[in-house]
């Protein structure tokens, strides 16, 4: 396995291990809101993992 298909696993690792925690702790439907709401983000080129400021507020 090439070292870039090695961290792919890796964080594909780490996120499914995030997503069991989240599930645990609130549930399934919470997960895939904020897992989605997270791609969006991503797809739009916004902050992910960030909380607005007061300057980035409207």
């Amino acid at each position: 396995m090439s070292d870039d298909a090695l961290s792919k696993d890796r964080f594909f690792q780490r996120l499914g291990q995030l997503s069991e925690e989240m599930i645990a702790a609130h549930d399934k439907d919470f997960t895939m809101g904020a897992l989605v709401l997270a791609a969006r983000f991503i797809a739009e080129g916004k902050p992910v993992g960030q909380r607005p400021t007061a300057a980035t507020t409207p």
